[in-house]
């Protein structure tokens, strides 16, 4: 049995339970208890961030994107998935004024954004998502990526999550390319991208989110897993049962505080409160709770296929080896357990 010296963790810039129970203090709690700090890899260095994409740290659990993901599981990444959200977040694509396009069905022909290759499939997320996405937009108006001219724009081609990346807040690829009149349409999503949006004064020609099918709008954050390091996983599954729990834990709190969810959101997202109350509508406060039933592993294999297709990954991923559902179930026997001695008190 080999214990690691110390837990991390690391996120993307969106709502994640995982996230919540940092920001409130309770993955260090729980963590401290077995003698473990945790560290976080927003905080470190280039050589220690760069494993938000490769996941290759004993000790890791990544609450995040399902493209780097699924693109380093598929590079040999040493990864189980233990767990899946799925939270609707300001899934959209954005015109300029006046353009004439107010539906999906109005893009045939559209020039649309596509942000430029990375140094690595894993670190390529902003090109998959705006490829899915607007996949996704033009299946509702009954049209296919054919029906479209796709226009290059610029990308970090490094992008990082460590403390190099602070106070950076790079605008979303297109998004200027679009306000200069360069392409017609480009996806965008989250809480920083609605802002910028709106500081251009572009507007939504497809909101995603109000589409009933939620295949039209499965992308990077939809759904979004919870990754952990195998060796972890094998060798000490009661830290990963302890991670699960928290995160549970602060999903439970965020469902009965938005306001306060919010607050956190906007330090997580480094946006303001008009960027997250756009971002974040329709109760997705409620919605926080890790599982993996069968719809969202569905969901998710569509995201994986398509990833496949457009040369995301260097392989297939095996969805079903690569799940490991026993640590949530006792996470949750654990949290109900726990709701049923208070109760009984």
């Amino acid at each position: 049995m080999t214990t690691p010296d110390k837990i991390w963790f690391t996120r993307c810039p969106v709502p994640t339970a995982g996230g919540l129970a940092h920001r409130l203090g309770w993955l260090d709690g729980a963590f401290a208890a077995s003698g473990l700090e945790v560290g976080v890899l927003q905080d470190a260095g280039p050589e220690l961030a760069r494993h938000h994409f490769d996941h290759d740290l004993l000790g890791l659990f990544r609450e995040g994107g399902n493209v780097p993901a699924l693109s380093a599981r598929s590079a040999g990444a040493p990864t189980r998935l233990i767990g899946l959200t799925w939270i609707e977040e300001w899934q959209s694509i954005l015109v300029r004024p006046g353009s004439g396009v107010a539906g999906a069905g109005d893009l045939r022909g559209a020039r649309v954004a596509l942000p430029g290759w990375a140094a690595t499939r894993a670190q390529s997320f902003p090109r998959a998502m705006a490829l899915h996405g607007a996949k996704g937009a033009l299946a509702q108006g009954g049209l296919t990526l054919d029906d479209v001219t796709f226009t290059e724009v610029a990308a970090d081609p490094s992008p990082s999550v460590g403390r190099g990346a602070r106070g950076r807040a790079p605008s979303w690829p297109g998004l200027e390319e679009l306000a200069r009149g360069e392409v017609d349409a480009v996806y965008a999503k989250g809480a920083r991208a609605a802002e910028q949006a709106r500081g251009l004064g572009l507007e939504v020609a497809v909101d995603l989110d109000a589409h009933p099918d939620p295949r039209t709008r499965v992308n990077n954050g939809t759904p979004r897993p919870i990754t952990v390091h195998e060796r972890l996983l094998d060798e000490r599954p009661d830290l990963v049962v302890t991670f699960l729990a928290q995160a549970l834990r602060a999903a439970s709190w965020a469902a009965g505080d938005l306001g306060q969810v919010r607050e956190i959101l906007a330090g997580e997202t480094g946006s303001g409160a008009d960027g997250v109350a756009t971002a974040y509508r329709r109760g997705f406060h409620r919605s926080l709770h890790p599982g993996l039933p069968a719809d969202r592993l569905g969901l998710l294999a569509v995201q994986k296929d398509f990833l496949l297709v457009h040369g995301f990954l260097d392989a297939d991923v095996d969805l079903d080896a690569w799940t490991a559902p026993e640590p949530l179930r006792l996470a949750q026997e654990q949290i109900a357990a726990e709701a049923g001695a208070e109760v009984a008190v």
